[in-house]
């Protein structure tokens, strides 16, 4: 009896390296494709799709190593699982990019096949993929905090002044929203320049960003830190001291490329769960001067420690910053409000940083932003040794002009 082969994906930039996916795993069996729905995408990645789920269920469809395909009725990372427990698959067949310890569990619970493919293009063809596509498309960088996080607010630098450190980054890899990456910024800036930002001063670009998306009509009230419009606008690493104001009063930068490469050497994020709808991370907040203060320092230590590239001090450092951060707002990994209906056997932040920091290559962890999710961002030994060894890590390319 042929068995039945389960694949699941949103296939909205459908490409050669798709296709390839679905003959090699129709090698197994009898191909099912399982499609994320209008819904799930826009709320999952905050993002409309290209082509609505009908259509995309019609190219799906018609492709030849195709059985059948169906519309996922589910939502977010997981949004298969009624489509699996309909179908009841011998197989479940993910590429390596899709591949995480929630989806096996998944299927050795239900006794089904766990397979991960390599991502390799059909023979004569270059390799294609969504991501590489929508980078092809979209050009507008991000940006990564290394420390001071939280600085930029006000309500922080009020009691005690200091630098928050970004560095600008190529988006060589998918930008999730609600992942700590400054999402919202850059939508704001694609709004106004959708492929790329346009050539000129830097800062007054930064100035101009903060200016658009902090509308004095907003009706939230929320304040976006200017750290993000800076990190994304400003090239290579930088840095910017705040003091009571939501501009900072004076911006230092660094484009010294043996600095930067030194930097791109010892940096990788770990994909996570994006932060999740609803949780607030500032609830429970404690913000004192000594905890800003130590903040501060360690924004300074690893200012410093990368000028004279330190790793040993450089990690400290950052470890430091992100003490700080969640010494303030504890709720960067207890997110508070969280939406129920959560599945209590995914992964918490706890189990990453307990996971990850146990590795003798990684010296150091933090998560972007205001946390609660996404990525964790570790300082490690060697990147390309790592991410050889842990294929979910993302390795970063820091945007020199």
């Amino acid at each position: 009896m042929t068995k039945k082969v389960f694949v699941s994906g949103c296939y909205d930039l459908l490409h050669s390296g798709h296709v390839e996916f679905f003959r090699q795993a129709a090698q197994y069996g009898d191909l099912y494709v399982g499609i994320g729905s209008d819904e799930t995408i826009l709320h999952y990645k905050n993002h409309k799709t290209l082509y609505p789920e009908q259509e995309r269920l019609f190219m799906v469809k018609a492709i030849r190593y195709v059985k059948d395909a169906f519309i996922n009725d589910g939502d977010g990372v997981m949004d298969f699982i009624s489509t699996v427990e309909r179908l009841k698959p011998d197989i479940f067949v993910v590429n390596e990019d899709g591949a995480s310890e929630e989806k096996r569990r998944f299927c050795e619970e239900r006794g089904i096949q766990y397979i991960v493919l390599q991502r390799v293009p059909s023979d004569g063809l270059e390799a294609r993929s969504s991501t590489a596509l929508k980078r092809d498309i979209c050009q507008i960088p991000t940006r990564l905090d290394l420390a001071g996080t939280w600085i930029d607010q006000p309500y922080v630098s009020c009691h005690a002044p200091g630098w928050a450190i970004t560095i600008s980054l190529e988006p060589t890899f998918e930008i999730r929203e609600r992942c700590g990456l400054s999402t919202s910024t850059r939508n704001m800036i694609r709004r106004i320049w959708p492929l790329h930002l346009p050539d000129m001063d830097p800062e007054t670009l930064a100035k101009l960003v903060f200016c658009f998306e902090n509308d004095p009509e907003r009706s939230d009230g929320i304040i976006s830190g200017a750290q993000d419009s800076i990190g994304i606008c400003m090239p290579g690493l930088a840095r910017h001291y705040y003091d009571k104001l939501y501009w900072p009063i004076k911006i230092e930068t660094c484009q010294d490329d043996e600095i930067l490469s030194w930097l791109e050497n010892h940096l990788v994020m770990i994909p996570m769960e994006p932060r999740k709808l609803g949780c607030s991370v500032v609830e429970g907040k404690d913000i004192t001067e000594p905890k800003v203060k130590a903040l501060a320092k360690a924004a300074d230590d690893c200012w410093n420690a990368i000028m004279n590239k330190d790793l040993t001090a450089f990690a400290t450092a950052y470890k430091a910053s992100f003490d700080a951060q969640t010494a303030m707002f504890p709720g960067m990994i207890h997110p508070k409000n969280v939406i129920a209906g959560e599945d209590p056997q995914s992964p918490t932040i706890e189990d990453y940083i307990e996971k990850y920091s146990a590795l003798e290559d990684v010296l150091a962890w933090k998560m972007p932003g205001a946390g609660g999710g996404g990525y964790l961002a570790c300082v490690v030994k060697d990147t390309k040794t790592f991410c050889e060894q842990q294929s979910e890590a993302v390795s970063l390319t820091i945007r020199r002009k």
